[in-house]
C-alpha cells in the first residue's frame, strides 16, 4: 500500500511500470537479479524464507508480521534435491511467468469503511499486487515428491481412486520429509515475494522519491499447513485456495487479531481485484476462501481465442498500460479466459467466508 493517490500517480504511471519491469524479472525461465546463491546461502533460504531475505536487507522490520507465518515455515534444506536447489538458485527475486503478475492498481470503492481503515485502505489509494510464488524450485519439490508419495501409497497399501491423489501417511517418514520440503518451497516463495516488494519500493522511490510502501499481507494459496479447527489439529490442504482466518485467531498478528485476516482476491488482467477480510463463518471451509476467478479456458484453447496484440489494445483503451515478455502469454491470460472476478467475491461476500472490504481496479500491468 503507498501514500499516493491516482491522480499523483497518473502522470509517470508508464515510467513507473518501466522501472517495475526492469527492476523485477519476469518471464518462463526468468533469473533474479541477484547472483546465483552458494549451496549454504541457499539452505539458509529455503529454512529462514522471508526472514533470511529481511537480514539480507531485501525487506523492513515490521514486513514480517504482516506475513502468513512470519514468512517462514518449519522446513528442512536437507530434504529438497540438488536439482530442486538449482533450478531455483538463479530465479529468486523473480516473478515467472503464467498467471504470475505485479499490478499497479487503485482503490476504487469501498464496501466497509471500519475494516477498510483498520486496514490502512482509501479510496482512490494506489497499491501494488504481487502473485507469484516458489518458482522452479517448488515446482521441483512437487514433482520429486510425487514419486515418493507413488511408491509409499504401495508400501502403505493405501487405495485411491485416482492417481493424482498419492499420498502417505502424516506421521511415516515419508510424510513428514515432504511437510519440511515443502515448507522449504514455501519460504522461497515468501523469500521470493519479499524480494520483489523491496524492487518495488526502490521503483516506486525512483518515480516518486520518497515514497514508503507498506505490506498489508502476503498469503499463500497452494499449501498444506497444520492447523487448529473446533479443538481439533487438522493438515488443510488449500489448493487455488487463500486462507481466510477470523477475528480472534492467534496466528494473525495484533494489528488484525481484533478484525480478521485481510484477504486477497486477484482478478483476472484488466479486470478488478478485491480485499475481502475472514469471518467467524469461514471456519465452516476450515478457514479458506476462493484465491481469484479461476479459469474458464485452458491456455491452449485461449490462443486460439485470443491476440496478445489486440487485448493489450483493447486494455490501453481502458487506460491500463502493460508490460510483458511476451505476446503469448498476455493471449494466455486474456479476461475472457477467466471466471467473472465480482461474481466470486459476491459469493465469498454472501456465505461470509469472506467479506468485501475493498475493490481495486488496475492501471498497469507487469506479465511474465
Amino acid at each position: 500500500l503507498s501514500s499516493l493517490v491516482k491522480d499523483e500517480v497518473i502522470e509517470r504511471r508508464d515510467a513507473l511500470l518501466d522501472a517495475l519491469y526492469k527492476n523485477v524479472p519476469s518471464g518462463l525461465g526468468s533469473k533474479g537479479k541477484m547472483a546465483r546463491l552458494s549451496s549454504s546461502e541457499m539452505d539458509a533460504m529455503l529454512e529462514r524464507g522471508a526472514e533470511w531475505a529481511c537480514e539480507n536487507d531485501y525487506g523492513e522490520k515490521n514486513d514480517l508480521k504482516h506475513l502468513e507465518e512470519g514468512g517462514r515455515m518449519p522446513a528442512d534444506a536437507s530434504l529438497v534435491s540438488t536439482t530442486a536447489k538449482k533450478r531455483g538458485s538463479t530465479q529468486l527475486g523473480s516473478l515467472g511467468s503464467g498467471n504470475h503478475f505485479l499490478e499497479l492498481q487503485y482503490v476504487e470503492e469501498i464496501y466497509d469503511e471500519r475494516i477498510a481503515r483498520s486496514f490502512g485502505i482509501y479510496e482512490g489509494q494506489v497499491a501494488i499486487m504481487v502473485h507469484t510464488g516458489s518458482r522452479g524450485c517448488g515446482h521441483q519439490v512437487c514433482s520429486d515428491y510425487l514419486r515418493v508419495m507413488d511408491k509409499a501409497t504401495k508400501k502403505y497399501h493405501i487405495v485411491i481412486p485416482d492417481r493424482e491423489l498419492t499420498c502417505a501417511p502424516v506421521q511415516s517418514t515419508e510424510g513428514q520429509s515432504y511437510i519440511k520440503a515443502m515448507g522449504c518451497a514455501a519460504n522461497f516463495a515468501w523469500a521470493n515475494r519479499q524480494m520483489i516488494t523491496h524492487w518495488c519500493r526502490e521503483s516506486f522511490q525512483d518515480t516518486y522519491g520518497d515514497e514508503e510502501l507498506d505490506i498489508l499481507y502476503d498469503v499463500a494459496h497452494n499449501i498444506a499447513k497444520l492447523e487448529e479447527h473446533g479443538k481439533k489439529h487438522y493438515y488443510v490442504h488449500r489448493k487455488g485456495a487463500t486462507r481466510a482466518l477470523w477475528k480472534g485467531r492467534k496466528e494473525l498478528p495484533s494489528c488484525y487479531r481484533d478484525i480478521g485476516q485481510p484477504v486477497i482476491l486477484p482478478g483476472s488482467m484488466g479486470t478488478a481485484s478485491y480485499v475481502l477480510c475472514g469471518t467467524e463463518r469461514s471456519a465452516l471451509t476450515f478457514g479458506s476462501t476462493a484465491h481469484g476467478a479461476g479459469r474458464l479456458l485452458s491456455r491452449s484453447k485461449a490462443t486460439k481465442s485470443y491476440r496478445g496484440e489486440t487485448i493489450r489494445d483493447e486494455l490501453a483503451k481502458r487506460n491500463i498500460s502493460i508490460r510483458a515478455a511476451s505476446m503469448k502469454t498476455v493471449a494466455e491470460e486474456a479476461p475472457g479466459a477467466y471466471k467473472d472476478i465480482d461474481s466470486v467475491a459476491d459469493v465469498s461476500d454472501a456465505l461470509g467466508i469472506g467479506k468485501k472490504v475493498a475493490r481495486l481496479r488496475p492501471l498497469g500491468v507487469v506479465k511474465g
